[in-house]
């Protein structure tokens, strides 16, 4: 009896430390998912504060969790089972859907970009606009729940094209845990940015000195925080876009363009002391402008179409 006793404890000591390492496993590929998707979170986080441009104070946290729990429903319902079902009966699908989803963040960074130096030519929508409250607010998040399917769409694939290997199980406690996590990182930050002034204002009413120059700071750097976070956001599709293209290409053979990133990034890592560093900005930096390339070509080639068309105006997903 106490040999059988021993044995059955081996046995439990064995089987904890496999879920254990099952579990570092699954960590490990949830962070380094999250992580590779994270020029797709900086846009998400930096588009979504414009959806409650407008709003009173008091809907915006609410629009912003009608959003999120959209998000939410995008990911587990929709989109988990479509990325497993693919995974299990049709893997060579996962390359191409990423470099797809790598084309379109080209197009929307090229786009901000080019618009930010040569200004918005576009005709103004002048169609009767709702006026009722609820009715716009219920467009609003529709549209912005529509815009999140894109972009969470792109995060799934970044993410299952991580864990393509993996078990079956593996891959849907991965991506079901990405999924939250940067829904909640995304959403809790977006909530916090756009509250934050409403902090600034009730700090600067506050009769100590210190504590009305922090909220006076807040009001007016808020502004700086958004307009930077959305650089960098547009910044983030073009490298991460034009990287997805480039690790593509290399998978199907065409290493070229591979290649000089390479060299981009050996360059970068012979500096001293921050070898690690630059070899990570020179690799962004050819990554970017293969971005810029790729989507300056979607680009042109949406403004020859409309042109085609009569409509003579870009023409936007």
């Amino acid at each position: 009896m106490p040999s059988g006793l021993v044995a059955l404890l081996d046995d439990v000591a064995a089987i904890t430390k496999l879920a254990a390492a099952s579990l570092d496993d699954v960590a490990a590929a949830t962070g380094k998912a999250g992580s590779k998707a994270m020029g797709v979170i900086l846009d998400d986080a930096a588009v979504t504060p414009r959806y409650v441009t407008g709003f009173t104070p008091d809907r915006e946290l609410p629009i912003i969790g009608r959003i999120a729990l959209g998000s939410i429903r995008n990911k587990l319902l929709i989109l988990l089972p479509a990325a497993l079902l693919m995974s299990a009966f049709a893997p060579w699908l996962i390359t191409p859907l990423l470099m797809l989803g790598g084309c379109y963040l080209c197009f929307e960074g090229a786009e901000k970009v080019f618009e930010a130096i040569f200004g918005h030519h576009g005709e103004e929508d002048v169609a009767a606009a709702p006026t009722d409250a609820a009715t716009v607010e219920k467009t609003t998040v529709s549209g912005a729940i529509r815009t999140d399917l894109i972009l969470s769409a792109e995060i799934m694939a970044i993410a299952l094209a991580d864990v393509a290997t993996s078990s079956i199980v593996t891959q849907a406690i991965v991506l079901a845990l990405v999924s939250l996590a940067i829904t909640a990182g995304v959403y809790g930050a977006v909530g916090l940015i756009v509250k934050m002034d409403d902090v600034g204002l009730h700090l600067a009413k506050r009769d100590a000195a210190a504590t009305q120059a922090i909220g006076r700071t807040l009001v007016t750097g808020m502004p700086i925080v958004m307009r930077v976070l959305a650089i960098v956001g547009t910044a983030a599709m073009v490298w991460v876009g034009g990287g997805i293209i480039v690790h593509g290409l290399e998978g199907f053979g065409i290493t070229g363009p591979a290649h000089i990133a390479h060299a981009f990034s050996a360059a970068g890592a012979r500096v001293p002391a921050i070898g690690d560093v630059t070899s990570w900005i020179a690799n962004a930096v050819f990554s970017g402008i293969v971005g810029l390339a790729v989507g300056g070509v979607i680009v042109a080639g949406i403004h020859l179409i409309a042109k085609l068309r009569g409509g003579g105006g870009p023409v936007s997903p």
